[in-house]
This record gives structure tokens, sequence and C-alpha cells, in this order.
């Protein structure tokens, strides 16, 4: 068996960020690094969004951007612009494009392409058995997520943010391709929050996806009618093509992923609790996590004490705890918060980044009684 310093296990936007953040800094330039993951990332298996003010680390890979977003609603239909964000669209072949070469080429990393069966940590090492080989790691960070850790505990709802998407290219020019559609609530929500995400490429391609934010998953069909729906409803019934499609499930909890972290074996992406609970966006907050644990591992200190507390985390439970028990609520809410207050703003809250007296005009935009609920149950 082989022995590595470190073992990434998983090879998507945290696994190859971190592989490249050890590979490129020589602080790392002695330690033996593998990197295993189960396909060769030669598919553009993913869509990444985000949005951040300026340029951007990643600004040379993005595919389209747009600097006004739509919001729609039972009561509401708002155009405008998001300055100072701009809303990015990073697809997932374009980044492994680029970081997997970068990462294989480091003379310090080593890429297995397997499937990782088993992880067995001991007091002075972690065992890493794939489908045909044996690894030792002296520290292993794993993205592999297993959903069904969460769903045995109760005292933080699990809900989903799932959704099946189509790149359409359309025989008229229907799109507005400036703007991009953050939410479209006008769907039926059948007891859910469901809404429409559209993302214009051309007047005549784009990224329509149905999502949910709920607890469990649809028959595939009942998504694809939703996306047809839509298209011959918003927009004039033209013909059209699909030419890629995409299917995603993202948990949304407030669940504590880290208290799984030792100093043998930590957590890393949605494994790790790095999506946003409330939403479900990960790789702008993944962006940020990589560079913050390379810090924490050239101090020297325990893996197990990388973890920061965030009051944000108890808006996402909050309202998470509302979607759990009324999950026909979430088209008021945000419809609510879109209504009454700056895009921008609700942005800036989303990324974690306002102050107290900013979060109190967001808080308040909703209707307060679920939330006064929420609050009451959680502190008695």
């Amino acid at each position: 068996m082989t022995n590595y310093d470190y073992i990434i296990l998983g090879a998507g936007a945290a696994g190859l960020l971190l592989a490249d953040a050890l590979g490129k800094d020589e602080f790392f330039a002695s330690k033996s690094i593998l990197v295993i993951d189960k396909n060769d990332k030669s598919k553009n298996d993913r869509t990444w969004c985000f949005w951040e003010q300026g340029q951007g680390p990643f600004d040379d890979l993005i595919h389209k951007t747009w600097d006004s977003i739509y919001v729609g609603g039972q009561q509401l239909e708002k155009s405008t612009s998001i300055a100072p964000y701009t809303y990015k669209m990073l697809r997932g072949i374009d980044f492994y494009n680029h970081f997997l070469p970068k990462v294989k080429a480091y003379p310090n990393i080593t890429w297995i392409q397997e499937e990782v069966a088993n992880i067995e940590e001991t007091e002075n090492q972690v065992l890493v058995t794939t489908s045909s080989q044996k690894f030792i790691g002296q520290t292993v960070f794993s993205s592999l997520y297993n959903a069904s850790i969460p769903l045995k505990q109760k005292d933080f709802p699990v809900l989903q943010q799932h959704f099946v998407g189509w790149q359409i290219k359309t025989e008229q020019s229907v799109f507005k391709k400036e703007e991009a559609t953050f939410m479209d609530f006008s769907v039926s929500q059948k007891g859910n929050t469901r809404f429409m995400y559209v993302l214009p490429l051309s007047d005549t391609e784009a990224l329509v996806e149905y999502t949910l934010f709920s607890e469990h998953l649809l028959e595939k069909s009942e998504y694809e009618e939703a996306i047809k729906t839509y298209i011959k409803e918003k927009y004039q019934d033209t013909k059209y093509t699909i030419e890629e499609t995409e299917f995603g499930s993202i948990p949304m909890t407030c669940y504590p992923f880290h208290q799984h972290n030792t100093n043998r074996v930590f957590h890393i992406g949605i494994a790790g609790g790095w999506a946003k609970p409330s939403t479900g966006y990960t790789f702008y907050n993944t962006s940020l996590q990589v560079p913050k644990l390379v810090s924490h591992l050239k101090t020297g200190k325990p893996l197990s004490e990388f973890h920061q507390k965030s009051r944000f985390l108890f808006y996402d439970m909050l309202l998470l705890d509302i979607l759990y028990e009324s999950n026909h609520l979430g088209h008021e809410i945000f419809e609510s918060m879109f209504k009454r207050r700056k895009a921008s703003l609700i942005l800036k809250f989303l990324e974690n980044e306002t102050n107290l007296w900013e979060e109190l005009k967001i808080v308040t935009a909703p209707k307060p009684m679920p939330f006064i609920k929420a609050l009451f149950n959680r502190l008695f």
C-alpha cells in the first residue's frame, strides 16, 4: 500500500480547488497528495452560479454573466439591477478543463480514477479502499456525501433543493439575454415551494430549470412536464430542441456536519456543510472556505478546530423550520422580500455579508408570524 500525506476524495469544486491550492503552495511542496475520483471529469455534469462584486478569480472561466434579474410570482413581476453584483455562470466542463490539467501536473500530486469503497480511520492513519486498491493517508479530505446521515436526527430539518434543467435552443428569439430569471413562482406551487429558474445564453438559447425547496424528490416526468408547460405558456409555444439536460439535489439543512470531522478525516464541500442552508448555493462559499482551510493547515492546529459559527446560520435555521412545517409559505416569503427590499441587499444577505441593521430590514420584509413561531419553538 502506498502512503500519502494527504488524500482528497472527490474531484468536484471543493476537491479540485483544494488540490490546486495545496499543489501550488511551496509550503506543501514536500507533501505527497493523492486525488481520487470515480469519473474522468470529461462531461459537463453540472452548472455553478454565484454572484460577486467586480472581478473574481474565476472570470476567465465564466460562461455568461447578467447584471439584472427577474423575480416573478402570484403578485410580483419585477425586473431589477443587482448592482454592485454580477450574476455569473460557470459550467462544470470549463472548470474541469482548467483545473484538472493543473492538478495532474503538480509533481507531488497523484491522480487515480477509481470509486472509493471504504474509509477506515485508526489512531495513526487512515486506510482508503477503492474498488481495486488500498491507500494509507495521514490526513483525508472527503467530499463524499452520505445523504442518510442528517436524516437520522430530528433537531435540524432536512429539505432538498432539487431540480431538472434543460438547455434549449428555440427557433424564435424569445429570451432576454441580459436578464436572468432568478425565481419565478408563477408556476403552480402544489403545496410546496416551486419556481422556474432561467439563464438565457442568447436570445434563442437558455438553461430552463424547474426547482423545488421541499423534503421529497419528484418523479422525473413531473419536472419535465412543468418545464414543457412553462415554455409553452411563457414563450408563445415556440418550437425548441433540447441541447443538454441536468439533474441535481442539494441538501438544505443546518445540521452540524463538522461534528463528524476528526483530526485525520475532514469533510469538505456539501459533505462538510459548505452549502448555504437556505438556498443550496455552494460554489462561492467553497471558494472562500478552501483558502481558509489551507491557512489553517499551515498553523499546525488540529483540523477539528476548523469551524466558524455565524449568526447567519440561525437565520437559515428559522427559514428551514418554517419551510419544513409549512412548505407552501416559501413563495410568499421570497416574493415579499424582493417586493419590499432591493435585490442587491437580499443577495448581500444571502452571502452572509450584511450588518445587523441591514439584516433587520431583510427579516422584517415577510409576514412576521411564521418567524416568531419558529423563533419561539427554537428557544423554548
